[in-house]
Parts: structure tokens; C-alpha cells; sequence
């Protein structure tokens, strides 16, 4: 269930920031409320998840590698936003960081 918690945190912080930028800064004013409602939600399961017992490390390591990584990968896709094989590295280095960060919370 923490871990359905915390994906769920991450998609939403993702879709958060994904509607930030479809707002162009705010000049479209129908993107304001999903903003605001994503975030405020992904916050409340990720505090769902801590309050769970996953350890804080764990859960903000994910919850922030996880957001980094697919914000790049869907900027890409979806605004045509540069992708290039140093951030593929990154995101890479990412994943490695989060299992790392898993793997060590035992």
C-alpha cells in the first residue's frame, strides 16, 4: 500500500508540473487549478506514505528521481523539449540512485 501511495505521489507531482508548463507561466489561466490540485494531493501522499512507516529517505529519493527522470522523458514527448544522450545518462544515473538508495534502506 506505501508504495501505491508514493506512485501515486509521483504521477501526480509529474502531472504538476506537466500542467506548469502547459500554462506558459500562467498566461493560460485553465491550467491554474490543476496545478495547484495536483500538487496538493501528490504532497498528501507522499505525507499518506511517511505516515505509513516508509523510511523519509526512501520515499523523498524516490518521489524526487522518479519526477525528475519522467518530467524529462514527457517534456520530450509531449513539448518537444531537448532530450539528449547526456540527460539519457542522467536519467540512467537516476535509476541507479533510487536502487541504490532502496537497496541500502535494509
Amino acid at each position: 500500500m506505501t508504495w501505491l501511495l508514493l506512485a501515486g505521489a509521483i504521477v501526480l507531482e509529474v502531472a504538476g508540473t506537466m500542467s506548469l508548463r502547459a500554462s506558459e507561466g500562467f498566461r493560460k489561466p485553465v491550467w491554474i487549478a490543476p496545478v495547484i490540485g495536483a500538487y496538493l494531493v501528490s504532497f498528501t501522499l507522499l505525507f499518506l506514505c511517511l505516515e505509513n512507516g516508509m523510511p523519509v529517505g526512501v520515499a523523498y529519493g524516490v518521489w524526487a528521481a522518479s519526477g525528475v527522470a519522467l518530467t524529462a522523458i514527457l517534456a520530450r514527448i509531449l513539448f518537444k523539449e531537448p532530450f539528449t544522450w547526456v540527460m539519457g545518462l542522467g536519467v540512467v544515473a537516476i535509476a541507479a540512485g533510487v536502487l541504490l538508495i532502496e537497496l541500502g534502506s535494509h
